[in-house]
C-alpha cells in the first residue's frame, strides 16, 4: 500500500519503472533473437564446412577406390567408390542450398562443381576403358597429370571456399560478441538506472516515513491536549452539575420551607377562621353553611396539595426516616396510583446525605420514565452493597428500546448520569426492544468512620 501511495503521489516514478522494465525486456529479447540467429548461422556455417571437407575427402576416396579396383580387379573396391559418389551428391545438395543466395560463394561452389564433375568423369572414363578391355588407353590416362591437377584444383577451390567460410564464421562470431556486449552494456546501464531509481525511491520512502512519524507525533500531541481538555471540561461539567444540583435542591428546600411556613400557616389560619364562622352560624341560613362547608373542603384540598408539593420538593421521609423507608413509600405510592406491580429488595446502605438524595431522585426519575414510556406491568427496585459499592437498580418489563439510537427524550437519562457522576459513581443502561429496561447505578460506599 505504501508503494502504491508513492506511485500515486509521483506518477513519474511509475513511468520510469515501466520504461526501465520495458527497456530491459526489449534489450533482452533483441539480444536473444540476434544471438539465436547468429548461432544458427554459425551452426549452418559449421555444417557447410563439414560438407566441404566431406566433399574433398569423398573425391579422394572415390579416386582411391578406383585405383584399388584397377590395381587388384577386386569388386569390393568399387563399393567405397560408389559410397564416395553418394556422399558427394549429398554434400552438393547441402552446399547448393546453403550458398544459393550468396553470389561470391556461389561462384566458388560452381567452379568446385565443375572440377569435381571433371574429376569424377575422368575416374568413370578410366573404369569404363578398363571394363571394355582397353586397359592401355586407361593406363595412359592414369599416367598423365590431369587427375593430379584436377585434384589439386579441387583442394585449392575447397580451401578457398573454406577460407571464405572461415571469414564468414569470424564475422558472425564478431557480431555475436558485439550483440552479447551490447546486451551486457544495456543490462548494466538499466541496472544502474534501476539502482538509482531504487535509491530515490528509498530516500523518498524514508522522507515520507519521517513525515508520517512527525504527523503522528503532532496528532498524538493534539490528541493528548484534547484529552486533557476533555478531562478538564468533564470535571468542570461534573462540578457545575453538582453545583446546579446542590443549588436546585437548596432552592427546593427553601421553597418547600416557605410553602410550609407561610402558605401552610395561611391555609391553616383560614381553616380555623372558617371553623369559627361555622360555629357562630350554627342556627343561621342553610345556604351560608353550605358555602362555608365548601370553603372548608377547598381549604383542606389546598392544604393537601401544598403538602404534596412540599413532599415532591423535599421528601421529608428521606430526612426523617432514611433512604430505605423513603424508597418504600415512593414505591407504594407509585403502585397505588398505577396498575403496575412494584417489587422491592432494599437493604440498608451507607451513603452520604447528598448521595442518598441522588439515589432517591434516580429512582424517582426512573419511575417517571416508566410511567411515560415503558408500558410495564412489573417494576423491580433493588438497593444493596456489592464489592464495596452501593448498587441501586430499577428494572421493568416494558417495551424497551434500542440503546444504539438516541431516545426521543434523553434529558432525564443525562441528568441521572450527571447526578451519579457528581457523586463519584457510574450509571449503566441496558435495554432491548420488547425486553424491558434496566438502570443500574453504582456509588462509592461511605466508610463507617466518616459516617
Amino acid at each position: 500500500m505504501k508503494t502504491l501511495s508513492i506511485f500515486q503521489r509521483n506518477p513519474w516514478v511509475m513511468g520510469l519503472a515501466l520504461a526501465a522494465a520495458a527497456a530491459v525486456v526489449f534489450i533482452s529479447e533483441a539480444s536473444y533473437w540476434r544471438s539465436a540467429g547468429t548461432l544458427r548461422e554459425l551452426s549452418d556455417m559449421g555444417a557447410a564446412r563439414t560438407q566441404i571437407q566431406v566433399l574433398e575427402r569423398s573425391v579422394l576416396d572415390a579416386e582411391t577406390g578406383q585405383r584399388g579396383y584397377l590395381l587388384t580387379r577386386r569388386k569390393e573396391y568399387l563399393e567405397p567408390y560408389a559410397q564416395a559418389l553418394q556422399r558427394i551428391d549429398e554434400a552438393y545438395r547441402v552446399l547448393d542450398a546453403y550458398y544459393g543466395a550468396d553470389p561470391e560463394s556461389q561462384a566458388l561452389l560452381q567452379r568446385l562443381h565443375t572440377l569435381t564433375e571433371t574429376k569424377l568423369s575422368e575416374l568413370a572414363l578410366t573404369l569404363q576403358l578398363f571394363e571394355e578391355g582397353r586397359s592401355k588407353a586407361g593406363q595412359e590416362i592414369l599416367m598423365t597429370d590431369i587427375g593430379r591437377e584436377k585434384m589439386d584444383a579441387i583442394r585449392a577451390t575447397s580451401a578457398e571456399l573454406l577460407e571464405y567460410q572461415t571469414r564468414a564464421v569470424s564475422a558472425s562470431r564478431t557480431e555475436l560478441d558485439h550483440t552479447l556486449a551490447l546486451g551486457r552494456f544495456g543490462v548494466a546501464l538499466l541496472s544502474a538506472i534501476s539502482l538509482l531509481a531504487l535509491f530515490f525511491y528509498l530516500r523518498q520512502s524514508q522522507a515520507l516515513k519521517l513525515q508520517q512519524l512527525e504527523l503522528q507525533r503532532v496528532v498524538q500531541l493534539e490528541r493528548d491536549r484534547l484529552e486533557v481538555e476533555v478531562t478538564n471540561r468533564t470535571a468542570e461539567l461534573i462540578e457545575l452539575a453538582q453545583h446546579l444540583q446542590t443549588a436546585r435542591e437548596d432552592e427546593r428546600q427553601r421553597l418547600a420551607r416557605n410553602l410550609h411556613d407561610e402558605l401552610g400557616s395561611l391555609l391553616t389560619s383560614a381553616k380555623l377562621d372558617a371553623a369559627r364562622i361555622k360555629s357562630r352560624l350554627a342556627n343561621g341560613a342553610p345556604e351560608a353553611l353550605e358555602l362555608l362547608a365548601h370553603l372548608v373542603g377547598t381549604l383542606n384540598s389546598g392544604i393537601a396539595l401544598g403538602r404534596s408539593i412540599i413532599e415532591d420538593l423535599r421528601p421529608s421521609s428521606l430526612s426523617n426516616l432514611g433512604l430505605v423507608p423513603a424508597l418504600e413509600i415512593l414505591a407504594h405510592e407509585y403502585a397505588a396510583q398505577s396498575d403496575v406491580a412494584v417489587h422491592c429488595e432494599l437493604e440498608p446502605v451507607q451513603l452520604r446525605p447528598a448521595a442518598e438524595l441522588v439515589v432517591y431522585r434516580l429512582v424517582q426519575e426512573a419511575i417517571t420514565n416508566i410511567t411515560k414510556y415503558a408500558q410495564a406491568r412489573n417494576v423491580w427496585i433493588e438497593l444493596c452493597t456489592r464489592t464495596g459499592q452501593v448498587e441501586v437498580s430499577v428494572r421493568d418489563d416494558g417495551v424497551g428500546f434500542d440503546t444504539s439510537t438516541k431516545p426521543s427524550s434523553a434529558y432525564g437519562l443525562v441528568g441521572m448520569r450527571f447526578r451519579v457522576g457528581a457523586e463519584g459513581g457510574s450509571l449503566h443502561l441496558q435495554s432491548r426492544a420488547g425486553q424491558g429496561t434496566q438502570i443500574l447505578a453504582r456509588l462509592p460506599q461511605q466508610s463507617a468512620t466518616t459516617h
